[in-house]
């Protein structure tokens, strides 16, 4: 084959075919063999083929389970069928115009995908915190729960002398004369049966004091996702997609992930947005004093930090940043001033709130179908 003649090569009915005609060097018989390439998706190959169409060998063999053409030496080789094609038979006026109008439609359709996908993510982080939120009980239902254990435990220390060891339930009347069967904890030794019941009362009343802070935070971070969702759908270009959902350019960068916040990444810079307050004020305890802290002027919304590595930021990043910033906080369009400075200078006040000195602004503008003045 190293020595062969290229006698003709052809791509039969301008299809996925390209075929090579050879005529071997060393056969001391005058016989032409045919070297045929085959671009057809999972089933690529490369086919030597006898004068008869028969396989003398090939790169993948390929039998009758997994396609209507078996590839195996010996066997004659079937004819590919017929690959449907559009006719265009148009005139290209201008080649340029041409390959920029392909490569728009191209990039349309690889940023709708990247949209569809990117919004699945989203959507689904969305509907787990909405399954949690309608599954947080609330405060009455706490109350009530407190009030029941808080009686059985009181029936238990009256009825205490009638428990022994390895009892698995308490029947016995309550305060109202009504017979009761109270079921008892495994493991739990008779003169602590009551303590248990009281805790269980303890913890019911605390979960309603604090019911709504967990409701907050949830419906906060729904909140976030949901102008996440919005952003990301607005997305008209591919550079700001590019932003919203930041290519991993690190292998380190899969692994990494960080409960207090949403991680991103700007142009090799680690950015992290706080989606509730009090993911807020975690980013503020695990910033350094030379990161960068973020919150739109004037407007409850996420704080973000730029972790910094003690590097001075391009303006770029800033702007990149500040956009975020305004696009995980809001979905009305408008001009918007973003304030930022070194995290040493943010003082942490009541809850998320937080005093800050030596700061700078970007102004930020979010696109919409109207802009506020």
């Amino acid at each position: 084959m190293s020595a062969s003649k290229i006698l003709k090569v052809e791509t039969p009915n301008n299809d996925r075919i390209l075929r090579l005609t050879l005529a071997p060097k060393s056969s001391y018989k005058k016989k032409n063999i045919v070297l045929q390439f085959e671009f057809t998706g999972r089933h690529t190959n490369a086919i030597l083929i006898d004068e008869n169409e028969v396989v003398i060998e090939a790169l993948r063999h390929i039998d009758s389970n997994s396609s209507f053409r078996v590839i195996r030496p010996g066997v004659e080789l079937l004819s590919l069928p017929p690959y449907p094609q559009k006719d265009e038979d148009k005139k290209i006026e201008d080649i340029e115009a041409y390959l920029k109008q392909k490569y728009i439609d191209f990039e349309q359709k690889r940023i709708q995908g990247l949209k569809k996908q990117k919004l699945l993510t989203v959507a689904k982080k969305r509907d787990k915190l909405q399954k949690l939120l309608s599954k947080l009980p609330s405060a009455e239902s706490l109350l009530m729960e407190a009030k029941k254990y808080q009686n059985i435990a009181n029936i238990v220390l009256a009825n205490l002398y009638q428990i022994k060891p390895y009892d698995t339930k308490l029947k016995t009347y309550d305060f109202e004369g009504k017979e009761i069967t109270i079921k008892l904890p495994k493991g739990v030794v008779p003169n602590r049966i009551s303590e248990y019941f009281f805790n269980q009362a303890k913890r019911a009343k605390t979960k309603a004091k604090n019911v709504h802070i967990e409701e907050e935070n949830l419906s906060t971070k729904i909140n976030f996702y949901n102008n996440m969702y919005h952003a990301i759908n607005q997305a008209s270009s591919s550079h700001e997609l590019e932003l919203l959902v930041p290519k991993r350019a690190k292998a380190q960068r899969k692994k990494e992930k960080i409960k207090e916040c949403e991680l991103f990444w700007i142009d090799d810079y680690k950015v992290l947005i706080g989606r509730n307050s009090k993911e807020n004020q975690a980013l503020l305890k695990i910033a350094k004093s030379n990161d960068i802290w973020m919150h739109i002027r004037d407007i409850p919304s996420s704080h973000l930090i730029i972790k910094t590595d003690k590097q001075n930021l391009p303006d770029s990043i800033i702007e990149k940043a500040g956009k975020l910033c305004v696009d995980f906080s809001l979905t009305q369009a408008g001009d918007y001033d973003v304030d930022y400075c070194k995290r040493r200078f943010v003082k942490i006040q009541e809850g998320s709130n937080v005093e800050y000195d030596k700061y700078k602004t970007v102004r930020v503008r979010k696109e919409g179908i109207e802009i506020r003045e």
